[in-house]
């Protein structure tokens, strides 16, 4: 049971951290007020940051509940309000 846990932090810290940070760096990018090419460069480097603080809380945090839902939600929301808003133009 505990090995189970552990591999479902582990693939949410990695596999869903990304998820989440590509989301977040992406919607960052189509939000900012700047020229297109800067605000991609500014999602690019936000993004490192992201997935490294996702990828550290999930491990410190001690309730994989909390830890899978934030993650994983917040991995859908950016994703979802990224398909609503379409391509900058």
């Amino acid at each position: 049971m505990r090995g189970l846990q552990m591999a479902v932090r582990s693939f949410t810290a990695l596999v869903g951290g990304y998820v989440a940070a590509a989301g977040l760096a992406s919607l960052l990018a189509r939000l900012l007020p700047i020229a297109r090419a800067e605000a991609t460069a500014w999602g690019m480097i936000l993004s490192f940051l992201f997935f490294a603080l996702l990828g550290l809380w999930a491990f410190y945090e001690p309730r994989l509940a909390r830890v899978t839902g934030i993650i994983w939600g917040t991995a859908i929301l950016t994703i979802g309000a990224l398909w609503l808003l379409g391509v900058r133009a």
